[in-house]
């Protein structure tokens, strides 16, 4: 019978944060049975606890469980546990949390943030989401009873401005809540709770990994007429990263994998992780075996799953994986998170930082033995996963070094194989300094540049990098192994010459150098607008010419990808480099020089040569003419002339 009951109203404040609560601080109605599991989860770990450190405590823990049953002509939905329970003063206090846990520094949050969107991230800090309940309930029913003691407590309201609160001679063991639903509204995302279809769909979800069993209670009557109770499961408990490695199957594996992921293959790679300290987690990771299908989406799905206690949190935590990792798959279960930290949070939050910070390692370091240990395999990823692999160089300084390790890259040492660059750096030749490497739309533009030749010639080995991120990792890595990265199209080139010949050699540049000087000079001022100087080549065997940069000018590639994002840059002139032992050098320089002693008239075929001579320099490299329809003139009218 219940006995002392009184009515008790809530604080002005703690009504005003209710309302909040009910109508605008959850977007997702669903997630009030999350939280009844979960609290329920939480009492049914305490007696577990409580009954090995009190061996007084008289409990029977051989069937700890959570049970859901409703009732669709009450329009009711039970929750109950056979946990620790409460009793009468706990009730007050823990039901009541709201009324003490912040609820001042909550209303200023919210009244900072005018918009509704997303409050429902803020809720978890302040111990409120008992009472997401009233969304979706009209009224709710609590009746609980403490392990050890002998009375119960009822709790009751309808989350207005009082709540009633009696105690019961009697009552089961551990806490069971009642609500009695509102209306099916689906435009605002109340749906029917009682439908055991609904409610296995939100336990799927959020609970499934629970380590207590949840059970749907159904009951029948049989033949002579006696209701029989038949209890269904509703989560599997088989949270795979929380069980040791030696007892999980790899078909275990890959079928969790698969559900996760949405893939058809299995996994290529499985990190399990365990961290034990201030902060514990679990977590499971995989590496896809080929590329999935929004890996370069720009609303792609990315981060791994986040869970709390085994309660499932949120789908895509970014804050736990760099974007360059947006191919790993997983989940991460935290045991000292809120249930509802928001996003904004997580990206702040010391531990989270350092898990992080664990997961890129344990990601590389798996990458890292997977290149050691399994090169065909490393092959397999580094072809579905590199691209992205290669952006990390520019967003994590802190593993930049790894990253380089990490890296497979195409080379003139060989057409069918890539190389590291550690293995480039060991068959350097000797006397060379620095890592050569040249950029471009495809393997064939790059090995046929005209940059190339004396490279080639010499016997150097070449970076090929055809990749749009080519075009500006390389940049921000200042060396690898001590050997600087040096782009073969930029600056001038020393390929080194032998002692005996320095001096021979300097002398025949000077005098080739004196003997060009009028068409270098002429050709710097007729090329006015696309070049800022003309000079002899030192890269150049075959060719006639080619354009270099400086050694700090973005290359023409990487200012077309800017003004192709609407970050407008001015064209960069760059220097012409001459061979002045090809042909058409030659013969311009004999041309050039009859032609400034017959007058200027005499210099316009000179001077359209030079337009020719830069055009084909553009060419060769992949550039794009600015008037496509006069070079062809030009050559039209040349051809003309030789027939």
């Amino acid at each position: 019978m219940p006995r002392n009951a009184q009515t008790l109203e809530f604080e002005a404040e703690t009504r005003q944060l209710l309302h909040l609560v009910v109508h605008s601080l959850y977007s997702n109605k669903d997630i009030f049975l999350r939280e009844l599991i979960s609290n329920a989860s939480d009492a049914l770990d305490k007696l577990r606890l409580q009954s090995l450190q009190d061996s007084d405590l008289q409990v029977d823990t051989s069937d700890l469980r959570i049970e859901i049953e409703s009732d669709a002509n009450a329009r009711t939905l039970t929750v109950r546990d056979n946990g620790i329970g409460m009793s009468r003063q706990e009730v007050i206090d823990l039901i009541g949390t709201i009324a003490k846990s912040g609820t001042a520094a909550l209303l200023e949050k919210l009244e900072q943030s005018k918009e509704s969107v997303g409050h429902d991230r803020l809720i978890g800090q302040f111990g409120v989401g008992f009472y997401s309940v009233f969304m979706v309930a009209d009224t709710v029913t609590l009746t609980t009873r403490r392990a050890g003691e002998t009375g119960g407590t009822r709790w009751e309201s309808s989350g207005e401005s009082t709540y009633e609160i009696e105690e019961l001679e009697d009552a089961p063991q551990g806490t069971a809540v009642t609500l009695y639903l509102k209306p099916v509204d689906t435009d605002n995302q109340v749906f029917d709770y009682t439908a055991e279809q609904k409610v296995r769909e939100i336990v799927k979800r959020y609970s499934d990994f629970i380590r207590w069993p949840i059970r749907w209670c159904s009951s029948r009557e049989d033949e002579s007429g006696t209701v029989v109770e038949e209890p269904q499961a509703l989560n599997s408990m088989r949270a795979l990263w929380a069980r040791p490695r030696s007892e999980v199957a790899d078909s275990e594996y890959h079928e969790f994998y698969k559900q996760l992921a949405h893939d058809w293959a299995d996994p290529l790679e499985i990190m399990h992780m365990k961290v034990e300290g201030n902060f514990e987690y679990e977590a499971l990771l995989f590496l896809p075996s080929h590329t999935l299908f929004d890996l370069y989406a720009q609303d792609a799905r990315r981060g791994v799953q986040l869970y709390v206690n085994r309660v499932f949190i949120m789908e895509e935590c970014e804050a736990l994986v760099p974007r360059y990792l947006r191919f790993v798959k997983g989940v991460v279960d935290a045991h000292d998170l809120s249930l509802n930290v928001s996003r904004e949070l997580l990206q702040h939050d010391r531990q989270i930082r350092g898990v992080r910070r664990r997961l890129v390692k344990k990601v590389l370091g798996s990458l890292g033995d997977l290149q050691k240990n399994s090169p065909e395999k490393y092959l397999e990823f580094w072809s579905a996963f590199g691209l992205p692999l290669k952006e990390g160089l520019l967003e994590d300084t802190d593993n930049q070094a790894n990253l380089l390790d990490l890296l497979l890259l195409e080379s003139t040492r060989d057409p069918k194989e890539q190389t590291t660059l550690r293995g480039y750096v060991e068959r350097m030749k000797e006397g060379q300094e620095e890592i050569y490497y040249l950029t471009g739309a495809s393997r064939p533009a790059i090995e046929n540049s005209p940059h190339m030749e004396a490279f080639l010639a010499r016997g150097f080995e070449v970076l090929i990098l055809p990749d749009a991120i080519d075009e500006v990792w390389p940049e921000q890595v200042p060396e690898f192994d001590g050997k600087p990265l040096r782009s073969i199209a930029k600056g001038h080139v020393d390929l080194g010459a032998g002692e005996d010949e320095d001096g021979a050699k300097q002398e025949e540049t000077r005098e080739r150098q004196e003997e060009f000087a009028g068409l270098l000079g002429f050709l710097t001022e007729s090329l006015a607008e696309h070049v800022k100087e003309s000079r002899l080549s030192s890269r150049l065997t075959s060719s006639p010419a080619c354009l270099v940069g400086d050694d700090h000018d973005m290359t023409p590639a990487l200012e077309k990808m800017y003004r192709a994002m609407g970050q407008p840059f001015p064209a960069t002139k760059r220097i012409l480099e001459i061979n002045s032992a090809h042909p058409l050098v030659t013969a311009l320089r004999t041309a050039y020089a009859r032609a400034s002693e017959e007058g200027a008239s005499a210099l316009e075929p000179v001077t359209e040569t030079a337009e020719l001579l830069y055009a084909l320099a553009l060419l060769a490299e992949g550039g794009e003419l600015a008037d496509p329809a006069k070079f062809s003139k030009m050559v039209a009218d040349r051809l003309t002339q030789t027939l």
